[in-house]
């Protein structure tokens, strides 16, 4: 046991305990913008379908039923312009941060490979090549990378924690590069429903992979989208090739999405109109955060889309958590998802509309 866990770095979230402490100790109470948990409830439609779907006495599939494989299709096809992609270019998971996590370990990689990520990023990709015993690289610009022993290349955009989002063109000339070294390219979009100043693209889309998933992975999470961070509920989807050994191999492990959640996760794709209500929601409060930052002297770069604001005041970021702590607000120091954020804060915009305001009146 302690082979593995001497792999990983220390959890991040510990060290950010003592400024909990004291924001929790705030007249008012805390106003928590760190972790970026969900806060809304569930959409109607969607426990309706849960508890519908409770009698569920038998084991599920891995690769899910046919109704949940037609709805994560339908979904590829309507929502991000996808074609062509049928049951075998999907696979159900347990949640995104699992995919991410074990994805290295499940494709075979291990010492001599590498992995790459960006420089600013959610810190699950480090570790997934850490379990694998992987070689791990950051980026500006994957381009640049040296292909050699380069075997996954993860994107992620819209970027957790800048909000930056990576245009048409830009993603199309990045899936040529990898395919032209024989690099896995797996693009985390599970914020692709949420863009405020740009409108993110998928690499599913044809003008992107040329109407080919041959060497791509998209990632999808209706953790956000549909405020179901607590049912696990995730999807990938491209290239067979990839997907069908990785289908096998979690079937091995036992890595199901429960009977009930799939159930859930076919209302949650059907439906268009919850996602546009808490677009709204998330939109209300990103414009209200946003400019109480700038007013108590705070720059924000990128932060176009997403659920974060990726805000500075031009020193350390735990000076600038523990200065909100002070005011009894909680946010993420940039550090957590690389050194180039050791200036930066995430604010999340994961609270109640009370919090929020509560929050724009200590700014």
């Amino acid at each position: 046991m302690s082979a593995v866990s001497d792999r990983l770095p220390t959890f991040p979230w510990d060290k950010l305990e003592p400024y909990k402490q004291t924001a929790a100790a705030h007249p008012d109470g805390i106003v928590d913008l760190s972790v970026g948990t969900p806060v809304d409830p569930v959409p109607e439609l969607i426990q309706k379908a849960l508890a519908d779907a409770a009698d569920s006495p038998g084991y599920p599939t891995v690769w899910g039923t046919p109704a949940l494989r037609d709805a994560i299709t339908g979904w590829l096809e309507r929502r991000l312009g996808a074609r062509g992609v049928t049951h075998r270019h999907v696979l159900p998971v347990v949640g995104s941060k699992e995919l991410v996590a074990w994805l290295p370990t499940q494709l075979g990689l291990g010492p001599g490979d590498t992995v790459a990520y960006p420089r600013l990023a959610y810190p699950t990709y480090e570790v997934g090549a850490r379990l694998a015993r992987a070689e791990y690289r950051v980026y500006d610009d994957p381009r640049e990378l040296d292909p050699a022993n380069l075997r996954l290349l993860w994107l992620n955009s819209p970027s957790n924690p800048t909000g930056r989002v990576l245009a048409k063109d830009e993603l199309t000339e990045i899936v040529a590069w990898a395919r032209a070294h024989g690099v896995l390219l797996v693009s985390d979009e599970c914020y692709l429903e949420l863009g405020w100043e740009a409108d993110p693209v998928s690499v599913l889309h044809p003008d992107v992979n040329g109407g080919s998933h041959d060497g791509i992975l998209a990632v999808h999470s209706l953790s956000k989208r549909s405020n179901l961070a607590g049912y696990r509920a995730a999807f990938v989807a491209g290239d067979p090739a990839v997907l069908g050994p990785l289908l096998e191999i979690r079937k091995h492990g036992g890595m199901m999405t429960s009977a009930p959640t799939q159930a859930a996760v076919v209302a949650a794709l059907g439906d268009d109109e919850h996602v546009r209500v808490q677009r709204e929601r998330y939109a209300a409060r990103r414009t209200l955060l946003r400019e109480a930052l700038f007013g108590h002297g705070f720059r924000i770069e990128h932060s176009e889309a997403g659920l974060y604001l990726w805000a500075t005041r031009g020193e350390s970021c735990w000076d600038t958590v523990a200065h909100l702590a002070a005011l009894g607000i909680l946010v993420a120091p940039g550090d957590f998802y690389g050194e180039a954020g050791e200036r930066f804060v995430r604010v999340a915009l994961t609270a109640t509309d009370e919090r929020v305001r509560a929050a724009v009146a200590r700014l």
